[in-house]
């Protein structure tokens, strides 16, 4: 199994820029996909980012050219580097994994406990 702390959430103005990061561990070398979702109040949980084992990266359309997700492989870390931040991006943005064939929890996604993210106009 793999634990996920998310950091770098805060307050900022919109046009603003964050970057938030997400520290992995435990059975890191299994992990297969890792993605950044966010969660709105009174809205369902969204994908953000994603980014594959092999490196290609998705993003939701509201997002493409704003944000970037990245990770570091030397420090299991993953990072989403918000710029343009608008305050329709307001949420708790969580972090998640999805494991490998190398691993025994195979296909099992798991979460972080977010990381609030606040843009005012």
């Amino acid at each position: 199994q793999v634990q996920l702390v998310e950091s770098g959430g805060g307050l900022v103005q919109a046009g603003d820029s964050l970057r938030l990061s997400c520290a992995a561990s435990g059975e890191t070398i299994c992990i297969s996909d890792m993605g950044w979702y966010r969660q709105a109040p009174g809205k369902e949980r969204e994908l953000v980012a994603l980014i594959t084992s092999g490196g290609s990266t998705n993003y939701r359309d509201s997002v493409k050219g704003r944000f970037t997700i990245s990770g570091d492989t030397a420090k299991n870390t993953l990072y989403l580097q918000m710029n343009s931040l608008k305050p329709e991006d307001t949420a708790v943005y969580y972090c998640n994994a999805e494991m490998g064939g190398c691993s025994a929890s195979y296909g099992l996604n798991y979460w972080g406990k977010g990381t609030l993210v606040t843009v005012s106009s």
